[in-house]
């Protein structure tokens, strides 16, 4: 008999402890607390996608430069260039991360971009999912 066993992130075993902060920052102490690894990731790589390169603080290579593309004309090519530096970036500033779905569509005519990330978090059983919706 085969017996399977849920891998459960190191941090996630003690519940009351916090992780991490969520976006937006709107709690009533300013700070949301996220308390498991899965809420995190998510609101770590929400916070890649909407920072610009040179925002944070010591990390000035962090971020996605997707706003930036708000201001410019979005082409096909745009679009493929952002996408594999962005599959690049994830890999560098989030190991645990692996993609299972990445698009990027704009709109050219009214300067939006849709971008959607379905990804996995290696050694453990979480699956979850980025939308994110740019527009002036």
């Amino acid at each position: 008999m085969i017996v399977r066993f849920e891998q459960k992130d190191p941090l996630d075993i003690r519940t009351s402890v916090g992780v991490g902060v969520n976006l937006p920052f709107s709690g009533n102490a300013v700070f949301n607390t996220t308390y498991t690894t899965k809420e995190a990731i998510k609101a770590n790589l929400i916070n890649y996608f909407l920072t610009n390169k040179g925002e944070r603080y010591l990390n000035p290579l962090f971020g996605s430069d997707i706003r930036l593309l708000l201001f410019d004309n979005v082409s096909e090519d745009t679009i493929i260039e952002l996408k594999a530096r962005i599959i690049s970036e994830i890999g560098t500033f989030f190991p645990r991360v692996k993609k299972t779905s990445f698009e990027i569509s704009g709109d050219p005519d009214n300067n939006t971009l849709r971008v959607y990330l379905k990804y996995k978090i290696i050694n453990s059983s979480i699956q979850d999912e980025i939308l994110i919706n740019i527009d002036q």
